[in-house]
């Protein structure tokens, strides 16, 4: 099973595409969607819609997996990074390819078997899983990975609470 793993931003998406076979992981590829913050914000959500279609049509993955948004503090943020999903559910939709979101105890759960694990442990498995050298950078994109290995560990197990949208 191929997975990409999307951590949805408008300064930096993270991208991170996974093979599953047989209890293995092996990552395909993975890196980061960047916009400028003196780009207009239009233009910015059009290079996203761009770069992910890109990378979709490159990995041909067979699951896209991202996080469900939550509200935190900053209203203005949350409608950004809304509008920057909305994009990234389009070019998934036209390419075809089913999209599964995980709320971030999930994340935590699959990866690391503890549902209120920080960050870096999140990271840390998640380069040990993929047998990395060392945790991708920019973070969005370690997260990106994340995400692919929650949804190989959920879709095998069927402990999956997410359903496809």
């Amino acid at each position: 099973m191929r997975v990409i793993g999307i951590d949805p931003g408008y300064a930096i998406v993270g991208w991170g595409v996974v093979d599953y076979v047989g209890n293995r992981f092996a990552p395909v590829g993975y890196g980061a969607v960047l916009t400028d913050k003196d780009t207009p914000f239009e233009q910015r959500l059009a290079e996203i819609y761009t770069g992910v279609q890109d990378i979709l049509r490159r990995y041909q993955p067979e699951a896209l997996s991202l996080e469900k948004l939550f509200y935190q503090h900053n209203q203005t943020t949350v409608i950004g990074v809304a509008e920057a999903r909305g994009v990234i559910l389009l070019a998934a939709a036209q390419a075809g390819v089913p999209v599964f979101e995980y709320t971030p105890m999930q994340v935590k759960q699959a990866v690391t078997g503890y549902g209120k694990a920080v960050k870096k442990q999140i990271q840390e498995m998640t380069r040990m899983l993929l047998k990395l050298p060392e945790i991708p950078k920019p973070d969005d994109t370690a997260d990106a990975l994340a995400m692919a290995v929650t949804h190989c560990h959920c879709s095998r197990s069927r402990l999956q609470g997410a359903a496809p949208r």
